[in-house]
């Protein structure tokens, strides 16, 4: 019985993970304007395929309610820098919270009735946190995806620029042809001036959207070479070449990092177990007779 409890769990629980970092494709019909979804905060649809959330929907307005105010908004800024992954809201990530924190209490009543306390504690934990988990890894995703394809999109906005079309053209252009999380994010910029959002106002927006420290860096230069003046295809180039000699820095820092790692992997578990080994070997080649040894 607590096999199979634990069983169902561990399955539904993989199962939204996968949902929610966009690793199954659920039945949800995202609109053909995801760019305006996700500028206002959460998707035009209704219909809700993912069967986590369709058991849960009744009990999301109880779980916003426990949440509170602020804490609803933490999650909805989160769930923005994820990108609203297959339509994710802020009520399914109410409902998938109600889902996962009653099975979560379920299985640990269950445990702690056989006596295995630390293993309840861990489907408390479970409970609690799993949600919160694939809007991580979906953050994490989406900013690294972003920062992997900035530079070469400013690269080509910036040839785009020389060839004689206006910025906001370019973006435009450039936009169509790029797929992926930051073409979105430029077309949500590009939908909130057409409706009379300054582009100043547009990129700041864009900026508190996305917690990538390059997007930061990309939007100040912007608006530093808008107001002094500076040429914005030389201003593309030159962000673009920053952007790459951070990266090349944040890399080295990266294998800097590894090799104490790496080092201490070795040190702990490959040089003890060749130490018995090796003294094994030996104790079995020289045949001693231990029982005559100790007596």
């Amino acid at each position: 019985m607590i096999t199979f409890a634990l069983a169902a769990v561990a399955a539904l629980g993989v199962v939204g993970v996968c949902y929610g970092i966009g690793i199954y494709r659920s039945e949800v019909k995202l609109p053909g304007d995801l760019q305006l979804a996700l500028e206002v905060g959460r998707t035009r649809t209704t219909k809700v395929g993912n069967a986590v959330d369709r058991l849960g929907m009744r009990w999301a307005p109880l779980v916003l309610r426990l949440m509170g105010p602020a804490r609803v908004n933490r999650i909805r800024t989160r769930i923005d820098h994820a990108g609203h992954p297959y339509g994710l809201t802020v009520d399914r990530y109410a409902a998938r919270r109600a889902v996962y924190g009653a099975l979560g209490a379920l299985a640990a009543l269950v445990l702690l009735q056989a006596g295995h306390w630390f293993v309840a504690l861990l489907m408390v934990a479970y409970g609690l946190g799993w949600t919160d988990l694939g809007i991580r890894l979906a953050v994490r995703r989406r900013r690294d995806e972003i920062e992997r394809t900035l530079p070469d999109f400013l690269d080509v906005l910036a040839v785009v620029v020389s060839a004689g079309l206006g910025f906001r053209q370019a973006l435009e252009r450039v936009s169509t042809v790029y797929k992926g999380p930051w073409s979105d994010e430029i077309r949500i910029a590009l939908r909130q001036m057409d409706v009379g959002v300054s582009r100043r106002d547009a990129f700041d927006q864009l900026r508190r959207r996305n917690g990538s420290e390059q997007v930061g860096q990309f939007v100040t230069a912007l608006q530093q070479g808008e107001e002094l003046g500076a040429p914005i295809a030389r201003t593309l180039l030159q962000i673009a070449t920053d952007m790459r000699r951070t990266e090349a820095q944040n890399a080295r820092r990266r294998a800097a990092r590894t090799v104490p790692r790496a080092t201490g992997v070795v040190t702990t578990l490959l040089v003890p177990a060749t130490m018995i080994l090796l003294m094994t070997g030996t104790i079995l080649g020289s045949r001693i007779n231990f029982g005559e040894l100790l007596g």
